[in-house]
């Protein structure tokens, strides 16, 4: 039985979410470790490595339930799954353009 053109673009949002929240983890990681060295050379103190870590947890748990999804053989948990790496990308979008404005505001 063929997938139908739905189930289709449902599979390829998901890959799409997969992948960037996985390369997300990977820019939050750097982005603390260089704000961390700005920190320690200009003496200014922020939570916004903190903030970011928080945000590098969020695009991780996004890119595993984007997995679980693709994994599942069941419509209705792929379904779930879905929806819910759907909230954990946006909220990880959300965090990380907040923790820019935070970045910004310390660096002033």
């Amino acid at each position: 039985m063929a997938p139908t053109p739905e189930a289709e673009v449902e599979r390829e949002l998901n890959v799409h979410i997969f992948s960037v929240s996985a390369q997300m983890v990977g820019v939050c990681l750097t982005v603390i470790g260089l704000f961390r060295v700005i920190v320690r050379l200009k003496n200014v103190d922020s939570v916004a490595d903190n903030v970011l870590a928080a945000d590098a947890v969020a695009f991780l748990v996004a890119c595993l339930l984007a997995y679980a999804s693709l994994r599942s053989r069941t419509v209705p948990r792929r379904r779930a799954f879905e929806r819910a790496a759907d909230v954990a990308f946006a909220a990880g979008l959300v965090l990380m353009t907040s923790v820019c404005a935070l970045i910004a505001w310390t660096l002033l």
